[in-house]
């Protein structure tokens, strides 16, 4: 019986299972909310900050904190999803994040919300590569499961800008609390739900041993990278301390791959890393990553500080992009099956180049329409169509038993990316303000312009095998 003879059944059950859809809607419900949590409290931070007393860089670990231990985690929360059951790790991850903003809301003290947002970032790197590995498994791959990631990438894309939206009217209307208490109702539902629509998915392989070595490794590296790229634009590129800790975390790195090698049953099995499709797709998630939180970076720093938008306003502004990327979304996922991979990965970073360098004619003179409008349409149309290209790129040929560390990969690639874009623009704009108010938003522009043009030339060169209808598997070993 060859492979696909195999897995045909497995395929025509998922096409036919009549829940799937309703499931997709649950599964981008929770990147929703993860994406709404992130984006709603960084419009909250200053007022946080003002009512529990924190010092700015107290302030700071609000979000940094909570950017660490997802970071830190996703591998981790990939993989134990495939051994113990990605259903299962949904759902903690969903009562993790219940607890969490319950006991967000509730903090009374600095320290405890610093924990509460610690403790949120475990949530979501149990909740965001698991609901992606549970997709993948729902949809078999081709064009259902591209229509099903058009559908995660544009719903990822609103949650972006009503999470500055909802925030700035939550702030307005009921205090900073509210920000925490939005998430309960949906995360009990979501939990209700989930037995419901959810099949029950793993490693079925014989190796169920967990690679602990491994796993402990990767998760302290992965987590001091993530606070070199939050802690450099503060301390210095050069600094002691920096360079001290990436020289750590290269050693990490580099004895988390000796074990890799050694392990029977590796928390990053070599195999995954085989294909130049998928190691593309998570190389090029970094680099779009690194565009969209940098590009975020510059346009709020404006929109707030220079042009003195109110949090409600500026989350108006940015609306034409979410709406340009759903639109890209769908576009990619039908291009993909008469295209491929690559010719649509590059015309993404191409937009995202170009969008970029439209934006750097932002002036307090200039009008919304001519100078933010189309920089912002065209990069609204890249965001959309990357991630969908990349995400099946990064997934393309991976095995079941495999989907939950893949997943995972991919998510922590685009975390890694945002970490790095938010700490390389915001030194360009620190580095670039002494010689006026808007070299250092133009120079952030144009790095981001260079960041997506090297993109173009990176999806050209490692997506070379992934052509219309031949997607270059990853290595199946039995």
């Amino acid at each position: 019986m060859t492979l696909a003879e195999s897995a045909r059944p497995d395929s025509v059950a998922r096409q036919a299972d009549p829940r799937r859809l309703a499931a997709l809607v649950l599964l981008c419900a929770a990147n929703f909310m993860v994406i709404l949590d992130a984006q709603s409290v960084i419009m909250g931070v200053p007022v946080i900050a003002a009512d529990l007393g924190l010092s700015p860089v107290e302030a700071q670990w609000i979000l940094s904190g909570n950017l660490l231990t997802f970071g830190g985690l996703l591998l981790l929360g990939g993989r134990a999803a495939d051994l113990l059951g990605r259903r299962r790790l949904f759902m903690a991850g969903t009562a993790l994040f219940l607890v969490v903003s319950l006991l967000s809301a509730l903090a009374t003290a600095g320290p405890l919300l610093l924990a509460a947002r610690a403790l949120h970032g475990v949530s979501a790197a149990l909740m965001a590569p698991t609901a992606l590995a549970i997709l993948t498994d729902t949809f078999p791959e081709g064009r259902a499961r591209n229509r099903a990631l058009a559908v995660w990438s544009g719903i990822a894309a609103l949650g972006a800008t009503i999470g500055l939206l909802l925030g700035g009217a939550l702030l307005d209307w009921f205090g900073w609390q509210s920000l925490f208490y939005v998430n309960v109702p949906v995360a009990v539902l979501m939990l209700v739900l989930s037995p419901v629509l959810l099949r029950e998915s793993r490693d079925a392989s014989a190796h169920r041993t967990f690679d602990v070595a491994g796993a402990v490794l990767s998760t302290v590296a992965l987590g001091l990278l993530v606070y070199v790229l939050v802690e450099a634009p503060e301390r210095g590129w050069t600094s002691f301390s920096t360079l001290g800790l990436a020289v750590v975390f290269l050693a990490l790195t580099a004895a988390t791959i000796v074990v890799e090698r050694r392990s029977a049953a590796p928390l990053l099995p070599a195999r995954l890393f085989r294909s130049a499709t998928v190691l593309g797709g998570n190389v090029l998630t970094v680099l779009v990553a690194m565009l969209a939180f940098g590009m975020s970076v510059v346009l709020s720093q404006y929109s707030l500080g220079v042009l003195g938008y109110t949090p409600i306003v500026f989350g108006l502004s940015q609306s034409a992009m979410p709406i340009a990327s759903v639109i890209g979304a769908y576009a990619a996922q039908a291009a993909l099956a008469r295209r491929g991979v690559r010719p649509v990965a590059v015309t993404a970073l191409l937009l995202l180049a170009v969008g970029s360098v439209l934006l750097t004619g932002l002036s307090p003179e200039g009008s919304y329409l001519t100078t933010v409008l189309p920089g912002l349409l065209v990069f609204g149309l890249g965001l959309g169509i990357g991630p969908v290209a990349l995400v099946a790129a990064a997934l393309t040929g991976v095995t079941p038993a495999d989907a939950g560390i893949a997943s995972g990969i991919n998510v922590a690639a685009f975390q890694v990316g945002g970490a790095l874009g938010v700490a390389v623009v915001s030194t360009v704009l620190a580095s670039n303000a002494a010689a006026g108010p808007l070299a250092g938003f133009h120079a952030g522009m144009y790095a981001c312009g260079g960041i997506g043009a090297a993109g173009v030339l990176v999806a050209f060169f490692l997506l070379r095998g992934a052509r219309r209808g031949r997607l270059t598997a990853v290595p199946r070993v039995h």
